[in-house]
């Protein structure tokens, strides 16, 4: 009897370990991936325009000569579970050809065009005239794999950066300036996972190529900016971190029940008791 309790303790202590073990290894895959370090190099120009995006991968910085006025366009993939962060600095021209402090604004866009709120970060910033540099961020909230209709909530495909000065003297429009912008993102676990998930990510442009390959037309041909996709692809949607707990504690909860039951049926008939009495 007492043989069978330890066993049970055992293998109950083993699922809490191994639930924990869980739980930890959840809380390292939140930190960034070595493919979103920051040290890969990418694009050298900006689109000016929603269509004309440049694409931009995590971990890449993108990079591009401008004039002052401008609106520059990147675009980027985002899948469920992940929180992005823009960074954009901006290298203003040298101060004697300024006249007057410049206001950067960074904004970010899903893939139906819906402006998305920053969590918290820096997204206006405002250089004085002798400054060299003005740095933006904008942390966006996680990625869902599903929402309703009505909700703005940020679901997996293309985001849009668009970096813009919103402020300055009239006498320095146009005057050359030099963008950086880095896109990184941390995977948030099993905390952001949600029911369902979207038939397809929201990335312009995939409907009308696959309606063109369907008519066998030429796809490639088709005025369509798009994103392109994660370096590991889309997730399915159906596999989550849940699962892992969800098993878990189902053993954990049969192990329990198997231990009860040994503590409460007893020893059966005492040996002095006759049968049939």
């Amino acid at each position: 009897m007492s043989r069978t309790r330890r066993v049970l303790a055992g293998a109950l202590l083993t699922g809490l370990a191994v639930l924990t073990g869980a739980g930890a290894a959840a809380a390292d895959d939140a930190s960034p991936s070595p493919s979103a370090s920051g040290d890969a190099s990418g694009p050298t120009e900006a689109g000016t325009t929603f269509r004309t995006a440049t694409a931009v991968q995590q971990g890449e910085t993108a990079t591009a000569g401008a004039s002052t006025g401008d609106y520059l366009y990147w675009v980027f993939p985002a899948d469920a579970g992940q929180r992005a962060t823009v960074t954009a600095k901006v290298t203003l021209p040298e101060s004697a050809t300024r006249h007057g402090a410049q206001t950067w604004q960074v904004d970010v866009y899903d893939g139906l065009r819906r402006r998305q709120a920053c969590m918290y970060g820096k997204q206006t910033g405002t250089a004085a005239a002798d400054a060299a540099t003005v740095e933006l961020t904008c942390v966006l909230r996680t990625v869902r794999a599903n929402a309703e209709a009505w909700a703005n909530d940020p679901l997996p495909g293309s985001y849009y950066v668009r970096l813009t000065v919103v402020d300055l003297a009239q006498a320095d429009l146009g005057l050359p300036v030099r963008t950086e912008v880095e896109v990184d993102s941390k995977d948030q676990g099993g905390s952001a996972d949600v029911d369902g998930s979207l038939s397809k990510p929201l990335v312009p442009g995939v409907s009308s190529a696959e309606q063109a390959s369907d008519d066998g037309t030429d796809a490639s041909a088709e005025p369509v900016a798009m994103a392109g996709e994660p370096e590991d692809g889309w997730s399915s949607g159906w596999w989550t971190s849940r699962w892992l707990w969800t098993a878990g504690g189902g053993v954990l909860a049969a192990l329990a029940g198997v231990f009860g039951y040994s503590v409460t049926r007893g020893r059966g008939r005492p040996s002095h008791v006759p049968p049939g009495a």
